[in-house]
């Protein structure tokens, strides 16, 4: 895998790039629909290349290996040919679902014991073993293991815990260099950053993953309760100490405004939930901000779902459709509200990327910020 970092903004820490994997080339800052299961819900595959314009997904690595498991995948060839995704993915080690399972599961040197939230059974989970489920799984970029703290979080256990990170990824990466893909395409390990919200630890941290000199590196450990302001200075801080010439995921953000905060921090990645999670409730993020479109007020507006796309279902459908759709229970408003959402978030990206290629990144973001914060 390959960086190539085209453009900076004069104003901002805000980039633009390519990543260059053997599933095809991505351009960044990227936005990536989480398909934790193997599947974006709601969203075909089709739908992901011509709709919203994805170009790369994200998987788990815990809920894959759960279901349908590793001797599965391998048999199909992989997460690629068995979903039917032939650009990039990248997996999520699971570190994050095990600390969500923190009332069941046990940490220690050897790695993390948690239950299925499927059948209660019991399963270890170490740096090794992570390490050989993502290369069965075949993703092009695999995720380090790692234990993500909660918020809030005592300094101490901050610190106990950043430290059992880091020595994880001394395991991972061993195991990762000791095996080879199994699909005839290379992968990529991208180390992870903790440290809670304590700037000293997340320094350390950064200083501690820079030295490994991976292909990518991730930021952790945020988007977990934390006040948004502190998130954007752990990022900067972060940001400011990881390799410039490799690009920089922050790993579960987050909104259109968190996302055009981290651009201009000098982020890359961007993956998270809640653009179809949200969606399905009945939540828009639009050209014209945030929309509920459950309320009445949309009963009779026949205006476009969203006519600042510039195709695809947004822009054929009304806001009175979608939400007769969503008050008679139809599955289709489930689906067309999920494309909405991804489809605005990787617009948003893309026109991120254009202006900061065009050198008024900075002016630009000013007025997107108050667009897309706008409650309608």
């Amino acid at each position: 895998m390959e960086f190539e970092l085209i453009a900076t903004d004069a104003e901002t820490g805000a980039r633009a790039g390519l990543l260059h994997t053997d599933h095809g080339t991505i351009e960044t800052p990227i936005f990536m629909p989480v398909g934790t299961v193997g599947s974006v819900k709601a969203v075909m595959q089709e739908q992901l290349k011509e709709t919203v314009k994805g170009q790369i997904i994200l998987g788990n690595t815990y809920h894959l290996y759960l279901r349908p498991g590793t001797e599965i995948l391998e048999k199909a060839g992989g997460l690629h040919k068995f979903n039917g995704w032939d650009r990039p993915i990248l997996t999520d080690s699971g570190g994050y679902q095990v600390f969500s399972l923190s009332g069941n599961r046990k940490l220690k040197e050897e790695g993390a014991l948690f239950q299925s939230h499927i059948d209660g059974s019991r399963h270890l989970f170490t740096p090794e073993s992570v390490m050989d489920i993502q290369r069965s799984i075949g993703a092009d970029i695999v995720m380090a293991f790692d234990e993500c703290t909660p918020y809030p979080c005592e300094y101490g256990y901050a610190r106990k815990s950043m430290e059992l990170t880091h020595r994880w990824l001394t395991r991972c990466v061993k195991r990762f260099g000791e095996t080879e893909p199994k699909y005839g395409h290379n992968q990529s390990l991208f180390p992870i950053v903790q440290g809670s919200t304590y700037k000293d630890l997340r320094r350390e941290s950064a200083e501690f993953i820079s030295q490994i000199e991976a292909d990518g590196n991730a930021i952790g450990g945020l988007s977990v309760g934390e006040p948004e302001q502190d998130m954007y200075e752990m990022c900067e801080l972060v940001c400011g100490i990881l390799p410039k010439q490799k690009p920089r995921y922050l790993m579960g953000v987050g909104t259109p405004w968190n996302i055009l905060e981290g651009i201009g921090l000098g982020v890359d990645m961007f993956d998270c939930v809640m653009p179809t999670r949200n969606g399905r409730n009945g939540m828009l993020f639009t050209s014209e901000g945030v929309v509920n479109i459950k309320n009445k007020r949309w009963a009779d507006d026949f205006s476009p779902i969203d006519a600042g796309l510039e195709d695809g279902p947004s822009t054929v459908y009304t806001k009175a459709y979608l939400r007769h759709l969503f008050a008679a229970n139809e599955i289709l408003g489930l689906q067309l509200a999920s494309l909405q959402n991804l489809s605005f978030y990787l617009h948003l990206v893309k026109e991120a990327r254009k202006h900061i290629i065009a050198g008024d990144f900075a002016s630009w973001r000013r007025g997107m910020l108050e667009t897309v914060k706008r409650r309608n």
